[in-house]
């Protein structure tokens, strides 16, 4: 059987001590010419973690899965894996598996000669090779498929056998570099899935790039937003997105509403925000702004309402279509007021600072 590495793992040795992360960076920079790519990342991620690095293009995330693989080396800093020391250490001393969006699957071999070739590689004895690629096989669900080639397959399936001869090998730690950009939306949320089922079941960390938002919060244990080198928060999917710590965080995960008030900047999210039209009454307590709403869009389970305010600043309004909605026009240009409690708006740094990852609530 392949072996559960996060079951398996021995207790640290000596009362209260704790086991060693699985990756720790410390202080890593790197830089391509004038480009700084990475400005002094500092990050632990745990023992059989789903941690995934998210960003836009250009924020560094894929520089770093590149240094933990070891394709490239940091011009300063340290990384570790398990507690060792593996900064100058080659990608193939590290015990690291690495999933790439194309798949990167040899075409004239079988299904399982693809998933075998790591361990034959490692002079494993044929009939114990089979016995791990016919149980990686089963783990992801293509048990029978392994005398087809990779033409015979489709999208969603080579990417399947790219992840069961990556876990054959049961690398400490196993890396994915945007492994579902190229597959169509159903089959994309339905890999999803795949991969949660696969590394609970195998208990091997995961360190997942993309710059999805909505499959970093749905696949994560936690998350690191990067922004431009650097870290702008890390936290479980929840407190990233309730709680962003940054003016980037709360506009690049889901719809950015800020707005400032007082000299600080305020973001609250569009679906904790109450529309009042007409006489209705505000909750009590609550924070309540005037308005004129500027547009109306119909987006099947909810209405969107934008909605320039008379303090300045403009916000958006989700509103669940629980009944039939009303006409998408309907408000577009009316009188209204948006209510929300101090505990749903937090007080946002514009950057990554000393007190990162702890925003403040909004103060009444």
């Amino acid at each position: 059987m392949i072996a559960n590495p996060a079951a398996s793992r021995p207790a640290a040795a000596g009362s209260g001590a704790e086991a060693a992360p699985a990756v720790r960076v410390t202080g890593v920079r790197k830089s391509y010419g004038p480009v700084t790519a990475l400005d002094g990342v500092d990050l632990d991620i745990e023992p059989g973690e789903f941690f995934t690095l998210l960003g836009p293009s250009g924020s560094g995330k894929t520089t770093l899965l590149r240094l933990l693989a070891g394709f490239e080396h940091p011009d300063g800093g340290q990384i570790e894996l398990g507690g060792r020391d593996v900064t100058s250490v080659p990608p193939h001393a590290r015990n690291v598996n690495t999933v790439f969006q194309d798949y990167a699957l040899f075409p004239h071999m079988t299904v399982a000669q693809n998933i075998e070739y790591g361990l034959r590689v490692k002079r494993v004895p044929r009939a114990e090779r089979r016995a791990k690629a016919g149980q990686a096989l089963e783990m992801v669900r293509l048990g029978g498929l392994g005398d087809r080639k990779p033409a015979q397959l489709s999208g969603g399936q080579r990417q399947r056998v790219a992840l069961a001869r990556a876990i054959v090998n049961q690398p400490q730690l196993l890396l994915l570099d945007e492994p579902l950009g190229a597959l169509d939306l159903k089959l994309r949320q339905e890999m999803q899935l795949e991969l949660q089922h696969v590394q609970r079941e195998v208990g091997i960390t995961f360190v997942y790039v993309t710059h999805d938002q909505e499959e970093a919060l749905s696949m994560s244990d936690r998350i690191a937003v990067l922004n431009q080198g650097q870290i702008e928060q890390v936290g479980a999917p929840l407190e990233v997105y309730e709680r962003p710590a940054t003016a980037f965080v709360a506009g690049f995960i889901g719809i950015s509403n800020l707005i400032e008030r007082d000299g600080r900047q305020i973001t609250v999210r569009p679906e904790k925000i109450r529309l009042l039209t007409g006489e209705e009454a505000a909750p009590e307590g609550a924070t309540v702004e005037a308005g004129q709403v500027q547009d109306v869009s119909y987006v099947g389970v909810l209405t969107r309402y934008v909605v320039d305010l008379d303090r300045g600043g403009q916000l958006v309004v989700a509103r669940q279509n629980e009944t039939a909605p009303a006409e998408p026009g309907g408000l577009r240009g009316s009188r209204v007021r948006l209510a929300w409690h101090s505990e749903q708006a937090f007080t946002v740094r514009q950057g990554p600072g000393p007190d990162h990852g702890d925003p403040g609530r909004q103060e009444r």
